[in-house]
């Protein structure tokens, strides 16, 4: 057995992991799947900041790109950090690399990429003592390890304390540390990180640890078949980053997104009007709604 962050590394970016070899937009829907709306708010982000450049890192296939290259036009500079290779699809002005630049001037966002960065998982043991979990990839079979460092410990005593026997967190520093060191190289501009999370008074007490395969929930085994994954520490993170947490439901209203449904009366006076209208109140309410994508966290860091 192995420690659940190298098997977690392994299972999802090793040399046969899962998002080298699959599409993300075949196993879970974000909000850049949504609706192009999601796009539309990305947009009045960076116009509200004066902001002509964006860079998507963890871009995926680059759907949240193509898309502001479509509602944006040569407003924007666009460009996409990605594990993966530059899609045979995206359009030649959009730009992408495999690792962020040293220095960003611009809005720097990051959409549902560190709940898929691995942390250590530990477990409190029957003895008071907080042990690190290994795990045996090719059944997801777990026992406990030795105990947790000093620095896991720390955070742990801050962040998420584990009180009683049989409780587990996920350790955030990997992701505080990667958001950190991102978020120094914007010079100019903003950076935000949108994920689902959780805040100090609410941590799940058995950690949050899943997985998903084909839009289906499934099994946690981190043997590369699915894409495991778990809620983000958000207030840790934002304390990492000088930032702001907020609901997306309430950012994206103040970008102009809700779920308010045209007047019927326009549906006589402009049916192909109304129908548009509707469509797009059934995605802005989607993007907002409570119990789903409305309960995603943004973690907003400025750098004027």
């Amino acid at each position: 057995m192995i420690r659940w962050h190298d098997a977690w590394q392994d299972a999802l970016y090793g040399t046969d992991g899962f998002f080298v070899r699959e599409q993300p937009a075949d196993h879970f829907r974000t909000s850049v799947h949504a609706s192009v709306r999601f796009a539309e708010a990305v947009l009045v982000l960076a116009r509200s900041y004066g902001l002509s450049h964006v860079v998507d890192l963890g871009a995926g296939s680059g759907e949240l790109l193509v898309a502001l290259d479509l509602i944006a036009g040569d407003e924007l500079t666009l460009d996409g950090v990605d594990l993966r290779g530059r899609p045979e699809d995206l359009p030649d002005r959009i730009g992408w690399a495999g690792v962020l630049p040293d220095r960003v001037e611009g809005l720097l966002v990051a959409n549902e990429l560190l709940d898929d960065v691995p942390c250590e998982v530990v477990e409190r043991d029957t003895d008071g003592a907080v042990r690190v979990v290994l795990v045996d990839p090719a059944t997801g079979e777990e026992t406990l390890g030795d105990p947790v460092g000093p620095d896991a410990l720390a955070w742990l005593a801050r962040w998420w304390p584990l009180d009683r026997a049989g409780e587990r967190a996920e350790v955030g520093s990997t992701r505080d540390d990667l958001w950190r060191d991102a978020v120094r190289r914007v010079e100019h501009g903003v950076a935000v990180t949108i994920d689902y999370g959780h805040l100090r008074d609410d941590r799940p007490a058995f950690g949050g640890l899943r997985a998903y395969r084909a839009g289906a929930e499934t099994d946690v085994r981190p043997d590369g078949t699915c894409d495991v994954t778990a809620p983000v520490a958000v207030d840790a993170l934002a304390d990492a980053v000088d930032g702001r947490v907020r609901r997306q439901r309430d950012v994206l209203r103040d970008l102009g997104v809700d779920g308010t449904r045209p007047p019927l009366e326009s549906a006589r006076t402009d049916p192909v009007g109304y129908l548009h209208a509707l469509q797009r109140a059934s995605e802005g309410a989607e993007l907002t709604a409570p119990g789903g994508l409305g309960d995603f966290w943004w973690v907003l860091t400025e750098h004027p």
